[in-house]
């Protein structure tokens, strides 16, 4: 069953990021539960920001679930990449993830590496920061792994890295990783940037698809672009994705509205 979710943000230097919701947790997981969604998104400044029994007692008083956990803010806030060219720099990249890791396990939740798995640029060649990239991401999913949790790997588009871009690079690289609970996370605004097709980028990569970004072609919410939702929802149907269809847009015209139609279009196409 394909289930849905929409993304709080509870970083304030994030606050112009396509989160849907930003700031106020417990009013986010109000009107999630309000709207009939199935979880949150949560992106943290930290694996230590928000407490445990706090969150548990949230999501189960309004019957939601923690969906995944970001780490993109090790990057925005500190910096950090998991093919940094200093030793001392993976490690440290490393270990924001892992309290990230530890974070989501509590709640059976996977941690997205998205942004933090860095750019090749100028300081080192793109063969060298994969090699770099596939060392951390083995660490990081034998540490999920040992705490029975899955992790997630999200391919972006161009402009924020040059390292894994597509759904194919994105298999290639868990291949090289070589762990069985590293799985994929196919971001629609990404792929609508990189992929000839989605959905023929989707049916090639079934079984490695663990999390899914549910946005539009603008990283506005679902049904307020252009992008042929339909199709994409059928691949992913066709392709045995059982998992989470997860809201990570701007909260335009504002948060509202954007959850709003968000649930709209994830009724439309995954209906129950």
């Amino acid at each position: 069953m394909i289930l849905s979710a929409a993304t709080v943000c509870l970083v304030p230097e994030a606050k112009a990021g396509p989160f849907v919701f930003h700031g106020d947790l417990a009013g986010a997981c109000k009107e999630c539960a309000d709207l009939g969604f199935d979880a949150v998104e949560l992106f943290a400044a930290s694996g230590d920001q928000v407490d445990p029994s706090q969150l548990r007692t949230l999501l189960k008083a309004q019957d939601l679930r923690l969906a995944a956990v970001g780490t993109g803010a090790g990057m925005l806030l500190h910096g950090h990449t998991l093919c940094a060219p200093g030793t001392v720099a993976r490690e440290r990249a490393r270990d924001f993830a892992k309290r990230v890791i530890d974070f989501g396990a509590r709640f059976a939740a996977p941690a997205i590496i998205g942004s933090m798995q860095g750019k090749a640029e100028r300081t080192q060649s793109k063969e060298t920061a994969l090699e770099r990239l596939t060392g951390s991401l083995r660490e990081l999913a034998e540490y999920a792994a040992d705490r029975g949790q899955k992790l997630l790997f999200e391919p972006l588009n161009r402009y924020e890295t040059d390292l894994v871009r597509t759904l194919s690079e994105g298999i290639l690289l868990l291949d090289s990783v070589g762990c069985d609970n590293l799985y994929l996370l196919a971001d629609l605004f990404h792929m609508n940037i990189e992929e000839a097709s989605p959905e023929r980028s989707i049916l090639d990569a079934a079984g490695r698809i663990g999390h899914v970004h549910f946005v539009d072609s603008n990283r506005h919410a679902a049904g307020f672009g252009h992008t042929a939702l339909r199709p994409i929802a059928d691949a992913l149907i066709s392709a045995g994705y059982s998992g989470y269809a997860s809201a990570e847009a701007f909260p335009l015209p504002d948060s509202s509205a954007a959850a709003r139609k968000t649930i709209e279009s994830f009724r439309q196409f995954f209906p129950r």
